[in-house]
């Protein structure tokens, strides 16, 4: 394919619709917020065990046992905060939203169905708005910011008005194959995390074991065994949340499926068999995305 053949308009962030940019900012800060609350839960409870493992006096109070009396009603304002302000349903929610967003958008731009470019455009708009307005209300509880962009961009209705060969270039590239390295590179990134905090949690474990016997034997007076005990409980409940090795398991599927999924598409040379390839192909990333929601809870 030449050069001049590769100049159909393809899809930037900023060329979505409206709804996907605004549920997909939402579900960024409702990660941010969500995660940044676990990390500060989980550090005042380790500041309580910590405190809770010496004896201050003054006069007839204690004030370690009053500091980590304090951690603790920081730990549960967090707690509370979070329950309250549902950013975590924020981030998952806000995701699912916007990914399905993002797929109705790529169908729509390429003639994937139900959008195929034999249909007219009035029709092809209208289907899209109507399953634009049924996302929005099935997903209701998710918040979102005002929004100025249009529901189709005119580089979704250029890219659908191109012919079938640049379509399926663009879609090939900067779907497809955008997706599977996105895929590849989060996979890997997990991966990493995953070994790291296994490793730390290994090392913390041998440390309360010294701790332990340390205790036994009087080399220290303190709890710290218990300071131990909290820090590796603290690391098995972030990894928890972030849910790592179970995320790059399912990245590392979904570079796979993508893989056949691309070498599927390069096959339908005919309008027909292109909008049903695209319909498949479009299920197939769907798939990922709920897989990641029921890992997350959902």
């Amino acid at each position: 394919m030449t050069t001049s053949e590769k100049a159909a308009p393809v899809l930037d962030h900023g060329d979505l619709p409206g709804l996907f940019q605004a549920a997909d900012e939402m579900s960024v800060v409702g990660q941010r917020r969500y995660l940044r609350a676990v990390r500060g839960r989980l550090l005042l409870s380790v500041l309580a065990a910590v405190s809770a493992a010496f004896t201050i006096p003054a006069g007839s109070a204690d004030v370690a046992a009053i500091g980590t009396a304090l951690f603790f009603v920081g730990a549960l304002s967090v707690d509370i905060l979070v329950l309250r302000s549902h950013s975590n349903q924020a981030w998952y929610q806000g995701r699912a939203l916007a990914e399905s967003t993002k797929t109705l958008a790529w169908r729509y731009a390429v003639g994937g169905a139900p959008f195929q470019t034999s249909v007219p455009e009035a029709d092809a708009d209208r289907v899209f708005v109507d399953r634009l307005a049924k996302l929005r209300t099935d997903f209701g509880s998710v918040p979102l910011l005002p929004s100025r962009a249009s529901a189709i961009s005119e580089r979704m209705r250029s890219l659908r008005n191109a012919d079938l060969a640049e379509r399926q270039q663009a879609y090939l590239s900067d779907r497809i194959e955008d997706q599977q390295n996105w895929y590849a590179d989060k996979a890997k990134f997990h991966q990493r995390q995953a070994d790291i905090y296994q490793r730390l949690m290994l090392v913390c474990e041998l440390v309360g074991i010294a701790a332990a016997l340390a205790r036994a034997f009087g080399v220290v007076t303190f709890d710290l065994a218990g300071i131990v005990a909290a820090t590796v409980s603290g690391l098995a409940a972030w990894t928890s949340a972030r849910q790592h090795a179970t995320t790059a398991h399912a990245y590392v599927v979904a570079t796979h499926d993508l893989e056949l999924v691309r070498e599927h598409l390069r096959h339908h040379p005919d309008e027909a068999g292109w909008a049903a390839a695209v319909a498949d192909a479009e299920a197939a990333i769907s798939r990922e995305h709920s897989t990641w929601r029921s890992s997350h809870g959902e």
